[in-house]
């Protein structure tokens, strides 16, 4: 998406720039006022910030915390939320190409998991209900579903929202990092959402050690998309995925929470919380090279020799002998990571407030530029 917007934007340079091309003809969209240095959340009694999203040249920022979604402008100053959700609001993405932000949304007691879509537009004053506002709506995901539910041990009992058990394939505990970029493989072209799964921390079983990710193609889900209706979750959304791919990087304590493509660099950068496997190094951010063509491939830990589409790790950060994963030990974005160009991003720092007696919840998207340096490769501006 932002690969596009400033491909508009050299586009209408170089054409002015050039012998005989009528300049006065050219108009270039107007460039994004210069990203200030730190955009504050707000403070609000909720659950704890979760993934922001931004548009650049509407001036808006977008803060999940959990169960409530705040837009700011670009200078910290709400200008709207949405409230009433009673599942978990993951990280967030905003679409460039029809300007509304995505974002991870379980019921994990309901067996449901959805791509909550916000017409970001509409959303003008605080306290906006969720359900009633016409504000959200949701594409929900089969794929995900079967493997949340998957009896692995044949016992025919689902054993719930819980990483203590060998069911679950892959650990799958739901969904949280969400992003749009290019399909895996390809340098650019025709941009898809990519979704993350939660993965459950469990040391005891060996099918859990990778990072899953699903694309899709957005383009014709509105015939999916349908009012969020918590008390009666629906069903409608696509019946397969356009790519499901594998990223061995050892298990991770619920899976990749922030996800990232940096068109500048054409890198895919996963944040998690790190996972306590000794036989891993544990890695807080991952990366994978965009440009990388997925092989098919066993699939190591899982039974009967299953096979599937593997993401090799981008060769950056540190290495990990034994295993040979890459990563880095020391980086945040756990809470919110946003890629601008040109190697700037914004990394969120959570926090809490006590107002009056009562602890709220905090975040500040500060400015960093990326070094790739371990073991943290962010370095904050200003």
């Amino acid at each position: 998406m932002r690969t596009l917007l400033l491909s508009s934007v050299l586009g209408a340079a170089v054409a002015a720039a050039t012998p005989g091309v009528a300049t006065a003809a050219v108009t270039a969209p107007a460039r994004p006022a210069p990203p200030p240095k730190e955009v504050y959340g707000g403070a609000w009694k909720s659950g704890h910030v979760q993934g922001i999203a931004v548009d650049r040249r509407a001036g808006h920022m977008y803060f999940s915390f959990t169960n409530l979604l705040v837009k700011t402008d670009m200078a910290g100053r709400p200008v709207g939320s949405v409230t009433g959700f009673t599942g978990h609001l993951g990280d967030l993405a905003f679409n460039a190409e029809d300007g509304r932000v995505y974002g991870s949304l379980e019921y994990k007691a309901a067996k449901s998991f959805y791509i909550a879509v916000f017409d970001v537009r509409k959303i003008d004053r605080m306290d906006m209900s969720a359900e009633d506002s016409g504000v959200v709506s949701t594409v929900y995901l089969k794929e995900v579903v079967d493997d949340y539910t998957a009896d692995m041990n044949g016992d025919g009992v689902f054993d719930g929202n819980t990483g203590a058990t060998p069911d679950h394939r892959y650990g799958c505990s739901g969904i949280d990092g969400v992003a749009f970029g290019p399909a895996f493989g390809k340098r650019g072209g025709q941009q898809r959402l990519t979704v993350a799964y939660g993965v459950y921390s469990n040391t005891s079983r060996a099918d859990n050690d990778h990072q899953v990710l699903l694309q899709y193609d957005v383009r014709r889900w509105k015939r999916y998309e349908k009012p969020l209706t918590q008390e009666a979750p629906h069903t409608s959304g696509p019946a397969a995925t356009n790519g499901k791919y594998f990223v061995y990087t050892g298990n991770t304590t619920y899976g990749v929470q922030n996800l990232e493509y940096d068109p500048s660099a054409r890198t895919w950068l996963m944040a998690a919380y790190k996972g306590v496997k000794p036989a891993f190094p544990n890695y807080s951010l991952f990366a994978v090279d965009g440009t990388a063509r997925p092989r098919v491939r066993p699939l190591r830990g899982q039974p009967g020799g299953e096979t599937g589409k593997v993401l090799p790790l981008a060769p950056r950060g540190e290495r990990h002998a034994a295993t040979g994963v890459r990563g880095w030990s020391g980086s945040p974005g756990q809470y919110g990571l946003v890629a601008l160009g040109r190697g700037l991003y914004y990394v969120v720092q959570d926090g809490k407030v006590t107002e009056d007696g009562v602890t709220k919840q905090t975040a500040r998207a500060r400015l960093h530029r990326w070094t790739g340096a371990p073991p943290n490769p962010f370095t904050r501006l200003g």
